[in-house]
């Protein structure tokens, strides 16, 4: 069974701009690169299509059609996401939604369709999306792992939004 929570918070830009500064200041290092030598297209066959034990929250987020950077349809919005212990973020695409994710709990397997071998993300490690992936995530350990997400996400294109991502 899933589960999917949904928030925004008045907190506003300042509040994600704090966010996000914090996250620069514990020098995060970067993962998610496929291993050496694994690097290749993968169909990902029997790829989850359905969440489990996921739940998530959006935080706050930015309309960037009112900002300088004009790109209307478009929010950058950032959000806190857990996944529980045999937990699945199912197969979706970044297509036109890049995004960073950050591992603050756990580790968690990826299944991207750029790897020929599962991509592992531990704590303290960022994850980078950007087009031309198409993915899913299993949580294979027995904690609850927690993610923070920033990403671009158009709102008047569903499929790229995934119902539950």
């Amino acid at each position: 069974m899933s589960t999917s929570v949904r928030s925004v918070t008045g907190a506003g830009p300042s509040a994600l701009l704090v966010g996000l500064l914090s996250l620069l200041l514990v020098a995060p290092s970067y993962a998610g690169d496929c291993p050496a030598g694994k690097a290749g297209a993968n169909p990902l066959p029997g790829a989850a299509t359905a969440p489990l034990g996921v739940t998530e929250m959006e935080l706050s987020s930015i309309d960037l059609g009112k900002e300088a950077v004009n790109l209307p349809q478009r929010r950058l919005r950032f959000r806190h996401m857990e996944i529980a212990p045999g937990g699945i973020v199912p197969l979706h695409t970044h297509a036109d939604r890049p995004a960073l994710i950050m591992v603050n709990q756990g580790q968690i397997y990826e299944y991207s369709s750029q790897c020929t071998v599962p991509i592992l993300h531990k704590a303290g490690e960022i994850g980078r999306e950007s087009s031309g992936l198409q993915h899913w995530w299993k949580n294979e350990g027995n904690v609850t792992v927690v993610l923070t997400i920033a990403d671009i996400v158009n709102d008047k294109k569903p499929e790229t939004m995934m119902q539950h991502m």
